[in-house]
């Protein structure tokens, strides 16, 4: 008899990133041998008899009940993630901001205050400076996240965390993680990042010190634009009974068994996965956001291609980037990789093999210029997506960034001669020949 996929994986240590995506996570005998993770499309599972249904729910033993909790295709795709981010556990959610809400909503139940740079996803900035205040939670907005002294600057009594974007979008600055990671501990918070633009293949927040970890699944991870999720992945190191977090330590009905006067805390039952638990069990659980068995299944396909996707990708990525520089209507390209930007030595320091897969660039002339470029591609792809096999092209401030209070524009890297670009696996040549003739026929007449 052949030995599991698990067993096989646990056999030789370390695994390299590329064998841990397609292998880790899964076991093949708990699944009637199947090489492929089966979709479980099931609502709910068998809880065989009175005294196993009465374990499961009161989490004596470990199992499924009910898909808006867990589900075995989703927990496949749940613990390949975490050992890709070197995490101790992680939850997956039906969509990114999903992911991002719950993280932030977490940390800061009850009411508190985060710390973040205001050149985060548009969403990501309309849900810190608009939504999130109606549930007591505010964002407390830096102009440069790796100017520590500002960011200690807005550190306060009520603050509960320290949230960032691993690289930018659009304009691909790096955060200097380490030196965030070392400032929020000082200050007893966790660091939150979301990892998505760079996907753990070309960077691993976690082992910079990093606590908390988020993605849009949606994007690099399944690749090729089909399936939305998100990721929450835990660290499993930060301590959460310092005092700052009492929804860890308090008596939770939820984990408890009051038949029998038993009382636990997150912290009391579950340790270092606390964080973790909480988003499954409070979360998840409760608002629902689950993730679909299908869209699991399409993200588990997408991670078994990730680093030879990432691999192409990122080469024209850098390739493109250094040929926009070349052209006469382009004034400037943000790519990190390049020479020059100013986040440059952030970006050989934490992402030696490239920053991603985006990129962007500002032409002259006015908004009529920039709607030429846009409908004059033939290649790319108008979409407001990042991470696809195809090669898109968007306008971020009429798009992904409408919610971005204009003041907060240079900054956030954003303006209204803007252009971002998603690089996907079409041949390079065809990518800059397409560019190049929508650029130059955008200044025509």
């Amino acid at each position: 008899m052949s030995t599991t996929t698990q067993d096989h994986c646990n056999s030789q240590a370390p695994l390299r990133f590329e064998t841990k995506a397609i292998h880790s996570g899964y076991d093949r005998q708990a699944n009637a041998d199947a090489v492929s993770v089966p979709i479980y499309a099931s609502a709910a599972f068998d809880l065989e008899n009175a005294q196993r249904g009465d374990a499961l729910a009161g989490g004596a033993i470990s199992g499924f009940e009910y898909s808006r909790v867990a589900n075995p295709t989703v927990d496949a795709l749940e613990n390949r993630l975490a050992a890709l981010e070197n995490g101790v556990g992680a939850v997956a959610v039906s969509s990114g901001m999903a992911a991002v809400t719950y993280a932030l909503m977490c940390v800061a139940e009850g009411g508190g205050r985060i710390v973040a740079p205001v050149n985060l996803y548009g969403a990501s900035v309309d849900a810190l400076g608009d939504f999130l205040p109606q549930f007591g939670i505010h964002g407390d907005f830096v102009t440069d996240i790796n100017d520590l002294d500002a960011v200690e600057a807005a550190i306060g009594p009520q603050t509960k965390a320290i949230y960032t974007e691993t690289v930018a979008n659009p304009s691909t600055a790096v955060a200097d993680i380490e030196g965030l990671a070392a400032l929020a501990h000082r200050h007893d918070l966790p660091l939150i990042v979301d990892n998505t633009v760079p996907t753990p293949y070309l960077l691993r927040p976690i082992d910079f010190g990093a606590d908390i970890v988020v993605h849009s699944t949606t994007k690099g991870i399944t690749g090729h634009g089909n399936a939305i999720g998100g990721v929450v992945v835990d660290a499993g190191r930060f301590d959460w009974t310092n005092g700052k977090f009492p929804q860890f330590t308090r008596n939770d009905l939820v984990i408890s068994d009051q038949k029998a006067g038993k009382w636990n805390s997150f912290a009391s039952r579950f340790g270092n996965e606390a964080f973790i638990k909480r988003v499954r069990t409070k979360y998840l659980r409760t608002f629902g956001a689950v993730q679909s068995p299908f869209n699991a299944y399409l993200q588990l396909i997408g991670l078994e291609t990730l680093a030879v996707r990432e691999k192409q990708e990122v080469a024209s990525a850098l390739a493109i980037a250094e040929h926009l520089q070349t052209l006469a209507h382009v004034t400037r390209v943000n790519y990190a990789s390049l020479e020059g930007q100013s986040t440059h030595d952030f970006a050989r320091k934490y992402l030696p093999e490239g920053v991603g897969t985006i990129l962007s660039f500002t032409v002259d002339g006015d908004s009529t210029n920039v709607q030429r470029i846009l409908n004059g591609t033939k290649v790319f792809s108008y979409v407001p997506n990042i991470g696809d096999s195809r090669s898109l092209i968007v306008d971020p401030t009429h798009v992904t960034h409408r919610e971005v209070p204009q003041q907060y524009y240079d900054a956030a890297g954003v303006s209204d001669n803007l252009i971002r670009l998603s690089i996907g696996l079409e041949n390079v040549d065809d990518l800059i020949a397409d560019l190049d003739q929508a650029i130059a026929g955008a200044y025509i007449g």
